[in-house]
Order: C-alpha cells, then sequence, then structure tokens
C-alpha cells in the first residue's frame, strides 16, 4: 500500500491547458474517485500518475518519493483501462501471467499469483478461454485480474465499467469495492457516472475545466456543495437552482424570486449580510413536499409531466415561469394535470453567490 499526492500540478498542450495547478493527498488504502464532465482532465490526471504523459509543471509524489521523472514501467502502479486491453491471441492465464513474466518472476509465484487472483474474481474456469470467448463483464474481470496479480502499490480504473450494460456496471462496481476492501490497496478510480462515484469513493474529486472545484466524502459533497457546478453534477434529478434576492419583511426574512417567496428558519440568520442581494437558490427534489389539492389558487401550482421511476417519482411543475422537479416515494394518486400545494423543507436549502457561484 501507498499514498499518493499531486503538487501544484498543471499539463498543457500549446495554449490548451488541460489541468490547472491540481493538488491532491490520497491516502495510503484509499479508495479515491475522479469524476467530472468529459474534458475536465480526470483522465489526464491518471495518465500523469501512471506516467504516461509528463506534466508541465508540478510533482507526482508516491511513498514520499518524487516519480515525475521515472518510467511508468517503475512506478508500481497497474492501471485497468475501459476497452480491458487484453491481448487476444492470448488464454486468460496468459494474459494475467504476461507482465509477471516480463519481470522474471519465478514460474511457481506466478502461478501461486494468478491462481489467486482468479479465486478473487470467481474466474478460475474462464483461465483456460480466449478473450473472444468471454462476455464483457468477465473481459473485465480478467483486466482487472491482470492488475491484481502485478500486487501494486496503486490501482488506476480509468472508466472501466463504461462499456458494460447497467445490470453489469452495478454488479462490476460491488465487485471492486470488495476488492479494494479485501487486499486495502491505494485505488484511484475515475468516472463520468456520479452514481458509480457516490457509491464507491471514500471521496470524491469533483473536477471541473481542469481544476479540483471539491473533494471531500460522497455525504459531504451532496449534503454541502461549495459551488453551484458541484451541486448540479452529484444528484439526480439535478438540484433546483432559482435566482432571486433576501429580503426582510415585518421581522422575517425571505428569498423572493417574483411572486416566490420562501421565509427562512431562525437556521438561515448567519445569512444577515447578505441580506439586499442578490443570490442562487438552491433546493434538491427530494426537500420539496408536494400535497394533493383540488382547489386552483395562486398558491398552488399544476403537475404538468411525471417520470414514474417505480419506488419513486419525479413530478415537474413550474411556479411563475420557473420550472421545479420533486422527487418523492411512488403514489396512488395521480398528480399528472391535478393541482396541489408545495412546501420548501427550509433546514435543506443551499444559497450561493450569483456572481462567484460559490456557496454563502
Amino acid at each position: 500500500m501507498s499514498s499518493l499526492k499531486l503538487e501544484e500540478v498543471s499539463k498543457s498542450y500549446g495554449e490548451n491547458d488541460i489541468l490547472k495547478d491540481i493538488s491532491l493527498d490520497v491516502d495510503d488504502g484509499e479508495f479515491l474517485v475522479l469524476v467530472g464532465p468529459s474534458g475536465c482532465g480526470k483522465s489526464t490526471t491518471l495518465r500523469l500518475i501512471a506516467g504516461l504523459e509528463e506534466p508541465s509543471k508540478g510533482s507526482i509524489i508516491i511513498d514520499k518519493k518524487i516519480v515525475n521523472e521515472k518510467d511508468p514501467s517503475d512506478r508500481d502502479i497497474a492501471m485497468v483501462f475501459q476497452n480491458y486491453a487484453l491481448y487476444p491471441q492470448m488464454t486468460v492465464k496468459e494474459n494475467m501471467e504476461f507482465g509477471l513474466k516480463i519481470r522474471k518472476l519465478e514460474k511457481n509465484e506466478i502461478d501461486l499469483r494468478v491462481l489467486e487472483a482468479a479465486r478473487i474474481l470467481k474466474i478460475e474456469n474462464l483461465l483456460g478461454r480466449k478473450p473472444k470467448e468471454l462476455s464483457g463483464g468477465q473481459r473485465q474481470r480478467v483486466a482487472l485480474g491482470r492488475a491484481i496479480v502485478r500486487k501494486p502499490k496503486v490501482f488506476l480504473f480509468d472508466e472501466p465499467l463504461s462499456n458494460l450494460d447497467a445490470k453489469l456496471r452495478q454488479e462490476m462496481r460491488v465487485e471492486i469495492k470488495k476488492i479494494h476492501n479485501l487486499l486495502g490497496t491505494t485505488m484511484i478510480y475515475v468516472t463520468h457516472d456520479q452514481t458509480e462515484a457516490m457509491t464507491m469513493g471514500d471521496r470524491i474529486a469533483v473536477m471541473n475545466d481542469g481544476i479540483i472545484e471539491q473533494l471531500d466524502t460522497p455525504t459531504t459533497i451532496y449534503n454541502k456543495p461549495q459551488n453551484i457546478f458541484t451541486s448540479t453534477f452529484v444528484g439526480t434529478p439535478q438540484i433546483n437552482l432559482v435566482n432571486g434576492e433576501l429580503v426582510e419583511k415585518n421581522d422575517n426574512w425571505y428569498f423572493i424570486s417574483n411572486n416566490l417567496e420562501i421565509p427562512f428558519s431562525e437556521k438561515h440568520r448567519q445569512f444577515s449580510r447578505f441580506l439586499n442581494k442578490k443570490v442562487t437558490l438552491g433546493i434538491r427534489p427530494e426537500d420539496i413536499i408536494i400535497e394533493m389539492d383540488s382547489e386552483s389558487n395562486n398558491s398552488n401550482v399544476k403537475i404538468n409531466f411525471v417520470e414514474n421511476l417505480g419506488s419513486e417519482m419525479n413530478l415537474h411543475f413550474s411556479f411563475d415561469d420557473i420550472k421545479f422537479v420533486a422527487k418523492i416515494n411512488n403514489s396512488e394518486n395521480n398528480f399528472l394535470n391535478h393541482f396541489c400545494k408545495i412546501k420548501f423543507k427550509i433546514n435543506n436549502i443551499h444559497i450561493f453567490d450569483l456572481k462567484s457561484e460559490e456557496a454563502l
């Protein structure tokens, strides 16, 4: 096991800045997920750690030693790719032992490592097959096995589940976490899928445009996003955002946007210095309470679209031309085109500065 550290790492191609002074500490044995949209720099970060590319600036440190000048083969890192990268002419066993033969390990040691990895991954019966005879999930297990047998200091995963269907992705997420718990090796996992990030990572680094927007546990990132980008990237359906201002009326505080007025509780007195300033309010869909009502009045909304997800329902509605989505437990009520009362869980709202988009 090993710790890993990036100190003000940048990567540029000509005038195109891919990474901008990234600093990151990964603890010994931690499972860290880099998540973000395409082009944010997460895969480039992984390739820099692996030594497949050189940083334009900054230091990459493994076990307290700078490895910038070390070849990939000398960093003791194993990388699992999206496309499996298996040798088609070799059997599963030959694929798994190939890297060990290059390192000139003894045959007995190679056999022990391959059998141990095959047992962990439950692919003992596949060792004689070739990649073309395997399913996508089986090929991914072989790719994992090839990494496991090396017993590296750090595992790197570059969107390894992207080519699998939804059911297999879910199964492999569980398997990879089991492997991490069993081996206790430091793992860095790249994905654009927020569900993978939230369910797998001990911590998550949310990346955007070459920087880390927020680095924290999944729970903290979801409940206390530091900016609008993080709040919108994590969570399905996406957080509801409304621009308005904080005002004081009759000794009470409100968020006001046109005809929408949301009263504040005592908990939000901390925002006093932002009174009469433009802000963005964020409220997650599960923090909107929907109650059926038979009458239409100015305080009610009409549900204009319903997504039935089985155990849950997403209800789409507008208030004063502001679009909202609420997420509720499934119900026998027919909400579509009916009027409903809405309430907000005030203690769960988020307030962001309108200009900087940072959480207040």
